[in-house]
């Protein structure tokens, strides 16, 4: 570096001024998930309940929230048809940032997005719900519901869902959790293509 005056100039402007954060950014990929991911899918789905989820509920919920995920659990989502999708880092030593799942229980059309907490406010998230909604769009759904943490209400509000109600949510423990209902209209398949 030089020591002339312009050099001075510039290290005298910097001095007392922060310098901004560079924006994180993380190279990902969506993609249909397979039974092999189902472990690395509840790793993530642990990993935001404690580090996002922890913000908004108290450890006895937190708890008993996170305390049936395991492989298992999207193994036999799977089986039974839902559609789950999964984010992976690109990087070096892949891993699972998060995921999305839709399912259709009685007539609704349901869904759930889950992202580590290194992975929150990245776009990783939305990017995973809208795999969700075309897959619900596909089979036909007209609106897609979610029960929402109160952790992910902004969230789900910023991909346009709706508050239709405020209630518990029963976890398998028994224990209620406070959330959200709320939904959102989507348009019929052959409708967005004629836009």
């Amino acid at each position: 570096m030089s020591s002339g005056p312009a050099s001075h100039q510039a290290r005298r402007a910097y001095r007392g001024r922060r310098p901004r954060p560079m924006p994180r950014t993380i190279a990902f990929e969506i993609r249909r998930a397979t039974l092999a991911d189902a472990g690395e899918i509840a790793a993530a789905h642990l990993d935001s309940i404690r580090s996002i989820g922890a913000s908004y509920y108290g450890p006895p919920v937190v708890a008993d929230w996170a305390a049936r995920v395991a492989g298992e659990l999207y193994t036999k989502a799977m089986a039974r048809g839902d559609a789950l999708f999964i984010a992976v880092d690109k990087q070096d030593d892949p891993q699972v940032l998060g995921f999305s799942s839709h399912r259709i229980e009685g007539r609704d059309h349901r869904t759930a997005v889950y992202v580590r907490g290194t992975a929150a406010r990245l776009g990783i998230g939305s990017a995973l719900f809208e795999a969700a909604e075309a897959a619900a769009t596909a089979a036909g759904a007209t609106s897609i519901h979610v029960d929402a943490s109160l952790a992910a209400v902004e969230f789900y509000k910023a991909n346009g869902f709706q508050e239709v109600g405020r209630g518990m949510h029963r976890l398998s423990s028994g224990r209620d959790m406070p959330c959200v209902f709320m939904r959102k209209d989507l348009e019929p398949e052959g409708r967005r293509d004629d836009k």
